[in-house]
């Protein structure tokens, strides 16, 4: 659950509808102390307590050796509200307020005394998943290998020296958001306490101030990077610990950007009368039909296609859907005939699509002829198709194809290299996105907004507060989850000066949702971001 859910647009429609301590190191320094897992008992509140498991390690990147410390260990976060001046509670009160505990690794460069080196805080999304995906695919010192757009055959899995890990620029700290991975949650109303737009960002704004303190870090150049849903969350991030905490970031790195729920090509038949979701993720349907051969005439080159079917988008397709039931009949028999030759779907489905076309019809219909579904976070796996008479996609064969080789090789890794976890369940997606509160309260607004959420006013409000602040949107050409070019959409119409567009740049890959899953995307996406960080962490003279 790494990706936007496919009934997340539905809810938004739905609630637009609604009025709304550390421990011991040895002498190597390396821990060798065991984490016992906490037993819960019947009607007994977990009482959190920090934790921390020290190793070391090396990973060579670009030929050059880096000597890494890794810290494994969990920080304890509460809500927006809570005292710090300890109460009289009894320990075991069932009324406890509600706190998580936030399991993160940190790799830090050895011997490197220079606190300015830069800190990148890296995290996933869903909502509802761990950073298991960037941690053992993009950027941490081991990388899972799995086959490039085909399901990866099971266990044994390669883990191997990450040429692409980030440590040559910056150190790391992953983190796992609240109940998931080896974080957990406790105390009264926790779930309603952490499982928000808002809630969660209010809990990584704390556990970053924290971290920041617990390893003297305030000084370093300091970068998020959010994946996904974790695009989301580092909009309102950026925001809130500038404007509430003081905390200015160099810059923001997003991959796979979804800022308006509006734009999603998940459901948008819920949400009739909105058509820029069937526009935007237009490009997307013809980059994948482009990759399976399923395009009419001659295979053009990718980026004149591109250009090409952007422009029509924008121009004829939106006229033609706007226009509704009055669309002419020789208007409306032109536009089916683009459409078919941007997606290579057949003219009769087309028409009784109306035109529009979600992401799930997409994946399903694309290669029926052959009874196979076509991946959704990255259109270039497929898989065979459960139900051939079923409308849309009933699962995700990129998910299917690599999932269990990252979760694995992580489970592994994590108790013996990084020694945490052991007698703990470690849980790469936990299913919150039926309860999370997509509620979110824009800066500005009296109270969170009865509508589909939208952070985009968090990130112009963090661009306007901190105009030295710069952005990166990395994306993929065969994301159905969240379309490279929604993204675009997103960035170009940002509430802000027009002097501050120069401040975000924009990177795009031949790869999917997870840009890392594909090797060559892999080294491209390590090679701008260190660029990236490379030209930004160093302050403007006044």
């Amino acid at each position: 659950m790494r990706k936007i859910i496919l009934w997340i647009a539905a809810i938004a429609v739905a609630v637009s509808a609604s009025p709304v301590m550390m421990v011991a190191q040895t002498k190597d320094e390396t821990s060798t102390i065991k984490v016992e897992a906490t037993k819960s008992e019947p009607g007994k509140v977990e009482q959190f307590k920090p934790e921390q498991q020290a190793s070391k390690g090396s990973v060579t990147v670009g030929g050059t050796v880096v000597n890494y410390d890794a810290f494994a260990g969990t920080i304890v976060v509460h809500t927006k509200d809570w005292d710090d001046v300890p109460q009289n509670r009894d320990k075991d009160d069932k009324d406890q307020p509600a706190s998580a505990s936030m399991f993160y690794v940190a790799y830090f460069k050895t011997g490197d005394k220079n606190t300015q080196r830069p800190v990148t805080f890296l995290y996933n999304g869903g909502p509802g998943s761990s950073t298991v995906w960037l941690h053992m695919g993009a950027f941490g010192p081991k990388r899972v290998v799995t086959l490039d757009d085909a399901h990866t055959p099971a266990a044994p899995y390669p883990v191997v020296n990450n040429d692409f890990s980030l440590l040559d620029v910056s150190d790391l700290v992953f983190v796992d958001a609240p109940g998931t991975g080896f974080s957990r949650i406790s105390g009264k109303d926790r779930e309603k306490a952490f499982y928000g737009v808002d809630q969660d960002a209010e809990a990584f704004a704390d556990f970053i101030t924290q971290f920041l303190g617990k390893y003297g870090r305030w000084n370093s150049p300091k970068y998020m990077f959010g994946e996904s849903y974790g695009t989301t969350r580092s909009a309102v991030l950026s925001r809130m610990l500038e404007t509430e905490h003081d905390v200015d970031f160099n810059g923001v790195i997003l991959l796979s950007q979804i800022l308006n729920f509006n734009f999603s090509a998940d459901g948008p038949e819920f949400n009739p009368g909105v058509e820029s979701p069937y526009q935007l993720v237009l490009p997307t349907y013809a980059a994948s039909a482009w990759y399976h051969h399923k395009l009419p005439g001659t295979r053009p080159e990718l980026p004149a296609l591109l250009t090409e079917v952007e422009h029509f988008a924008m121009t004829d397709y939106a006229q033609a859907l706007a226009e509704g039931s009055a669309l002419g009949k020789e208007q409306r028999t032109a536009i089916v005939a683009k459409l078919h030759q941007y997606t290579g779907l057949p003219v009769e489905y087309l028409e009784k699509a109306n035109l529009r076309i979600s992401a799930g019809e997409f994946e399903k219909t694309l290669q029926d002829d052959s009874d196979t579904t076509t991946g959704r976070l990255d259109t270039r796996f497929s898989g065979p198709t459960f139900d051939p008479l079923s409308k849309e996609a009933e699962y995700d064969p990129q998910s299917a194809a690599i999932s269990s080789a990252y979760v694995s090789a992580f489970n592994d890794y994590v108790r013996k290299d990084l020694k945490f976890g052991e007698n703990r369940a470690f849980k790469p997606e936990i299913e919150i996105w039926r309860s999370w509160n997509f509620l979110h309260q824009a800066p500005g607004a009296p109270l969170p907004l009865p509508q589909a959420t939208n952070v985009m006013p968090d990130l112009a409000i963090a661009m306007k507060y901190n105009p030295d602040l710069k952005v990166m949107l990395n994306a993929g050409y065969f994301d159905l989850a969240t379309p490279f070019y929604e993204g675009v959409y997103e960035m170009q119409h940002l509430p802000i000066p027009a002097k501050l567009q120069s401040n975000i740049e924009f990177k795009f890959y031949e790869s999917g949702h997870m840009v890392y899953a594909h090797e060559a995307s892999l080294k491209q996406l390590h090679d701008n971001v260190a660029a990236f960080i490379a030209r930004t962490q160093t302050a403007k003279s006044k």
